[in-house]
């Protein structure tokens, strides 16, 4: 169950990551509904993910929190 919210989660976050603000609003649902190990499997693929989109980068704050 759990490997589909992640699964969700990123499929959400990439759908949204044209608007910076989306992008924002959806990774805190995201960091609220996954568990602690997710997280750091989040942490990881956002760090991947954001290479090639550094508009977003600034909102990686969020999931240091």
């Amino acid at each position: 169950m759990s490997k589909l919210m992640f699964d969700y989660t990123k499929s959400v976050l990439e759908r949204v990551s044209f608007h910076p603000i989306l992008f924002c609003k959806e990774l805190e649902k995201a960091i609220k509904a996954l568990l602690p190990y997710e997280l750091e499997q989040l942490k990881e693929w956002l760090l991947d993910y954001t290479v090639e989109k550094p508009e977003l980068k600034p909102y990686l704050v969020i999931v240091n929190r």
